[in-house]
């Protein structure tokens, strides 16, 4: 146990440090732009319509933009004009993108939340509570398509998850939406487009002459040109809230808010595993109360949660031996999801809420109901959440409490943090013993604008369990002028138990290290950037036996069209020392050493037609492996987009041979940016699985609206009886009860 008590140790010390990191604070934001806010007593009309306006026109406009590619640190190629007001209840911005040559305006998608990095489009970010870390992005198309999302830790993920991870982990969540508006016009100058947020949509301190962080982003797609308002070094993007400007003068109030959401859902489930000739209706009401005790604090009680209208996950074949990922879709808890994140995104996470409502095979728990309060109180983030499930007895499942407790206080200006968490479930049944405890401390400490060390220290209680409950993370990250360095040691205890959490592996010790390196060479012709790096990450166990090590040696070569390629190889080791299977072909004991060949296809993603590929050919578990995945995106206009996703391994066995397949197509069409429909089908050859979810939504605001879902899943064995559908019709509405 010495080196968790050393990590302990390192921790104190950091916190202890941080009154330090605060007093460098200054220095981090000193280079960055700024201006005031212009507080008007006329709201402007939002109609898109910018030139012509004259509330609009008297205030000065902010129009210097720098582009990061495909030139770096010179001017856009065109003007942009952007400016900034408040009044007392909304926050506007109105932006004129000139073009010349409006002709060639890529628009690509119109739903909600799509990316906009792939067309011309603009977005901005603000600091809220100027903590240089979390914020709320939005941005828009010249269609006026209405993107948000809340970004935690500068949006910084784990830089040793797995590519097929999702979700919220990279720390930034677009399932969060909040009510606001947007409105484009185009025309021979090019578009322009106006905002409107209301305030109470955001989460602030109040008072007079408060500062915000803020920054621009404009793309422009028939130059693959991104360019920003607060500059920023290679390898960063606009969740850099570091080195954002700044907004000062805000003079802000309480706007009040509390909105009842209610909802109503029918459904009709025919299932043939129950009864191939019953088909079964479901009736179903529910609500949630969302009231903001401050402006920065908010409680949200939900009873009778159903989340119907959410996309399935995505099927995932198993060709090793450890835990898949499946991301959480579900809005309520991704709502403020990053405030309650600790430890290793995607490997060791300390609270994973896929644990509430969802069984261990996926089976789905009924909700009764919770209620979660999260914000800020001052610079401290706070965040409570407690939750009730129904038991299930088919499942063997019982009635449980979720709660989580997490305290987070931010260093201002620093880059740095302390806090802890609490996690508990307690089963609602006869047995005292049924509950499962963890207990957490986290920090971070920012070492100016270029480097971060961080880490967390947990410890389980689980009735039985009482030896090697502990796990440990520390991470150090240098981040600058095209550098990324980071090395980190993570260790899980053999009795390490976090029930609300996700493990993709038990009882290790792991050593990792990245070194990359961004480079914009001169005089290569078309050639924009290479990105040479190499990394390594390490998994032993308490015997220390060495289980998984995988050595990376990579390039990327991207060049100004926006075509890239991967080249790299892998150096692999596999200590197996209790026999598995995969797919029925037996793995066994044995210490596997191969190497594989990689290979990675990236087109032009501006493009109607573009496309990714990465091959890996190589030794696997004794045999080898040829491993093809790629996808193929192709739209029409901005009305239709669809991809088609296939994902096909060959495996070459000492016991045995293994196809694995799994196809998937999605396939949108948009009415207008609030009414779409898409689908998406999947094919699973392992388990012989053809699933199809089809959604018609039809948006008020917020994720609010009509819903109509149709599932379908079958399989390919008439004897297990997996064949079943259902239709789900679900409505939901937003009443604002206090609007000022």
């Amino acid at each position: 146990m010495s080196s968790f008590q050393n990590l302990i140790f390192i921790l104190s010390a950091l916190c202890f440090s941080l009154d330090y990191a605060e007093a460098q604070s200054n220095k981090i934001s000193s280079s960055r732009p700024n201006f005031q806010i212009t507080h008007l007593n006329l709201d402007p009309i939002i109609d898109g319509d910018i030139i012509n306006d004259t509330v609009w026109q008297e205030i000065p406009p902010i129009s210097q933009m720098i582009q990061i590619k495909p030139k770096f640190n010179v001017p856009s190629s065109e003007k942009t004009e952007i400016r900034v007001a408040a009044s007392k209840n909304t926050f506007y911005v109105a932006v004129v993108c000139y073009d010349s040559a409006p002709e060639n305006i890529v628009v690509s998608d119109s739903r909600r939340d799509s990316d906009l990095n792939d067309e011309d489009s603009f977005l901005f970010i603000l600091d809220t509570y100027n903590d240089l870390q979390n914020g709320f992005l939005f941005g828009t198309n010249s269609n006026g398509m209405e993107y948000d999302a809340q970004i935690d830790n500068e949006g910084q993920g784990n830089f040793s998850a797995n590519r097929q991870q999702g979700g919220v982990i990279g720390g930034t969540n677009i399932n969060w939406d909040a009510t606001w508006s947007v409105k484009t016009e185009t025309g021979n100058y090019g578009w322009s487009a106006e905002f409107a947020i209301p305030l109470r949509s955001l989460r602030f301190n109040s008072g007079d002459k408060q500062t915000w962080g803020i920054n621009f982003q404009r793309n422009i797609s028939k130059n693959t040109e991104t360019s920003y308002w607060a500059s920023l070094p290679l390898g960063f993007d606009i969740k850099r809230l570091s080195l954002a400007g700044k907004i000062h003068g805000l003079k802000l109030q309480n706007p009040g808010n509390l909105k009842l959401i209610p909802y109503a859902l029918t459904q009709t489930i025919s299932d043939d595993a129950v009864d191939p000739n019953k088909t079964a209706t479901n009736l179903e009401f529910g609500a949630d109360i969302k009231y903001s005790l401050t402006p920065s604090l908010t409680l949200d009680l939900t009873y009778n949660t159903d989340f119907a209208q959410v996309e399935v996950d995505e099927q995932q074949v198993n060709l090793d031996r450890f835990n898949l990922f499946f991301p959480e879709k579900r809005p309520f808890f991704l709502e403020n999801a990053g405030q309650f994140s600790v430890g290793s995104p995607g490997e060791v996470d300390l609270f994973f809420s896929r644990r509430i409502g969802i069984g261990n095979n996926g089976a789905l728990v009924p909700i009764i109901g919770g209620a979660r309060i999260s914000g800020k109180i001052n610079q401290t983030n706070v965040g409570l959440l407690s939750m009730f499930t129904e038991g299930v007895t088919d499942e063997n499942i019982e009635k449980n409490n979720f709660s989580v407790a997490r305290v987070n206080h931010d260093f201002s200006n620093s880059r740095s943090s302390v806090g802890s968490i609490f996690i508990n479930r307690s089963g609602l049944g006869n047995n005292p013993d049924d509950y499962n405890r963890v207990f957490a401390v986290d920090g971070k400490y920012g070492l100016g604008k270029k480097a971060q060390i961080s880490g967390f220290v947990a410890k389980s209680i689980t009735p039985g369990l009482n030896k090697q409950d502990h796990a440990f993370k520390l991470l150090a990250n240098y981040n600058w002028d095209g550098w990324n360095i980071n090395a980190g040691y993570t260790e899980v205890g053999e009795g390490f138990n976090p029930e609300v959490g996700f493990l993709q592996r038990s009882s290790f010790k792991k050593p990792e290290f990245l070194l990359f390196r961004a480079l914009r060479p001169k005089n290569w012709g078309s050639i924009l950037e290479i990105r040479p790096h190499v990394s390594y990450r390490g998994y032993w166990n308490f015997n220390d036996q060495l289980v998984t090590s995988f050595l990376h040696i990579d390039n990327h070569w991207v060049w100004a069209s926006g075509f890239e390629i991967h080249t790299g190889i892998n150096f692999t080791t596999e200590g197996v020392f209790e026999p598995f299977r995969i797919s029925g072909v037996e793995i066994p004991n044995n210490t596997y050493d191969h190497r594989e060949l990689q290979l990675i296809f990236i087109s032009n993603p501006n493009k109607k037609l573009s496309y990714n590929t990465r091959t890996v050919i190589g030794g696997y578990f004794g045999g080898d492996r040829i491993s093809n995945s790629g996808t193929i995106n192709y739209r029409v206009g901005d009305k239709f987009n669809s991809s088609f996703t296939l994902s096909h391994n060959i495996l070459n066995l000492p016991n045995g041979h293994v196809t694995a397949f799994v196809g998937r197509a999605r396939l949108s069409y948009s009415f207008t940016p609030r009414m779409f429909v898409q689908s998406l089908v999947q094919h699973n050859n392992i388990s012989n699985i053809t699933s199809v979810n089809a959604r018609f939504g039809w948006l008020q605001n917020a994720n609010t609206g009509l819903f109509v879902v149709l599932n379908v899943v079958k399989d390919e064995d008439y004897l297990d009886g997996i064949n079943n559908q259902s239709v789900t019709l679900k409505y939901t509405h937003r009443f604002d009860l206090m609007r000022k």
